[in-house]
């Protein structure tokens, strides 16, 4: 098997894709029935405490960032993820036996959000960096954009089913089918051949995220990703509030939400395919999605119909995917492998900790002015990230004239990267034959 799916030749990889893909489905009904209840049954079309709840929900990976990344690269990362599974799993029953009682409140609400977050601030860079603990090193970028893939797969059936449901049967109840679904995840946990997973590189360093933060601080290129992904991410990527409350302009109900997000998951799993066909992961290809992103936003934001707004969507999704794909592949790939719970964890602080920096702005822009104006918003921080890529390029030396042509630009293919080491790190003869020194990937 080669190309495209070169990932599944490994059967830890295709067990984790499939418990991934059950789950995964169950989680985006979930967050369709989440912001639904937040929205209509627990206030009167109030966005900003749709944003509030976002912010409870996404902020812990930013707060307890120095203590999560410690945790993914000291500790087995198949035995957290069973334990995080779990307690998400029994979160997600605790909503449902609320909702189905009657006695959900707004607070409660709050609170549960905090918990998932709390949860998912250990659940995700575990989950990352997991991913690369089951392919080879080669094959890492295209299992990171499968698994996107996998996540947009999902995404284009959970809203519309949950939207569904939510009629049909209400929100308590897609909270149960959501909790069922953690049990394929835990399944193929489960079912993992522990002896095939690659072997772990553990850091004699005591500093814990200091390491991967000076590490990341130490390389110009991780830093311009890292930006561009949180421009986008706080005032980007709202779309439960950007897709709710154009729903509710455009006069549909909740099926009419789900909807719109099954359509964003189109152009999404069109990007994440894409992704896959690819090498590897380039930070030009980010820049171009960066501010495509930021131009399919900004058109979505004039569109005067509800099917329009969909069409568009189909582009915002694809840019989205390729911009995040690709930033999650290059930091896979390129990082120190016994840093690299801490720099994903890093990097996943940046992307789910800016929405508490993001969403109660773009709540109070869409209850202030209108979700348009919000959208708008989201769309010229997306150009502004493209302008800190290309400027990096620019002002760091990479782009030449080609010698056969006069004007041809190209990247240096050759330029070293210097990396601040803050501490010896213990390797093993092949880990360190083939990760040191530490050199900038081809092409980019």
């Amino acid at each position: 098997m080669s190309g495209m799916f070169r990932s599944f030749r490994s059967f830890n990889y295709r067990t984790w894709f499939i418990g991934g893909l059950i789950s995964n489905v169950g989680g985006w009904m979930q967050a369709t029935a989440q912001d639904w209840v937040v929205l209509t049954q627990l206030t009167d079309n109030d966005a900003t405490a749709m944003g509030f709840t976002m912010a409870l929900q996404f902020g812990p990976p930013l707060v307890l960032v120095s203590l999560t990344g410690w945790v993914a690269d000291r500790f087995d990362r198949r035995k957290i993820l069973l334990v995080t599974q779990s307690v998400l799993m029994l979160l997600a029953l605790g909503i449902a036996a609320l909702l189905l009682t009657d006695v959900m409140t707004l607070p409660l609400m709050y609170c549960f959000a905090l918990a998932f977050g709390m949860t998912n601030a250990f659940d995700a860079p575990a989950r990352q960096a997991f991913v690369s603990d089951t392919v080879t090193l080669a094959d890492a970028s295209n299992a990171v954009a499968l698994g996107s893939a996998s996540f947009n797969m999902a995404r284009l059936i959970g809203p519309a089913v949950g939207g569904v449901l939510i009629i049909a049967v209400g929100t308590g109840w897609v909270f149960v089918l959501n909790a069922a679904t953690f049990l394929a995840m835990l399944i193929a946990l489960l079912m993992m051949r522990t002896s095939e997973l690659n072997p772990r590189v553990k850091s004699s360093g005591r500093s814990g995220l200091a390491e991967g933060f000076r590490y990341v601080w130490g390389r110009s290129d991780l830093k311009v990703v890292f930006v561009m992904v949180f421009l986008i991410g706080a005032f980007g990527m709202n779309f439960p509030i950007f897709a709710s409350t154009m729903a509710l302009e455009f006069g549909r109900d909740a099926d009419g939400y789900g909807l719109l997000s099954s359509v964003l998951a189109i152009g999404s799993l069109a990007g994440a395919l894409l992704a896959a066909r690819r090498d590897r992961a380039r930070v030009r290809v980010l820049i171009i999605a960066a501010g495509g992103f930021g131009v399919a936003s900004i058109i979505s934001s004039w569109m005067p119909t509800y099917f329009t707004y969909a069409a568009v969507l189909v582009f915002v999704g694809f840019s989205t995917v390729t911009t995040l794909t690709t930033a999650n592949g290059y930091v896979q790939t390129t990082t120190d492998p016994a840093l690299r719970g801490r720099v994903l964890a890093l990097y996943m602080a940046v992307v789910m900790g800016s929405t508490p920096i993001g969403a109660p702005i773009a709540g109070w822009i869409t209850d202030a002015a209108s979700p348009r104006v919000a959208i708008l918003v989201g769309g010229i921080a997306g150009i502004a990230a493209m302008a800190v890529g290309l400027s990096w390029i620019l002002f760091s030396g990479r782009l030449r004239r080609r010698e056969d042509s006069r004007f041809r630009l190209t990247l240096d293919e050759t330029m070293p990267l210097s990396v601040v080491r803050p501490d010896p790190v213990e390797f093993s003869d092949e880990v360190a034959a083939s990760t040191s020194p530490i050199r900038l990937p081809k092409d980019r």
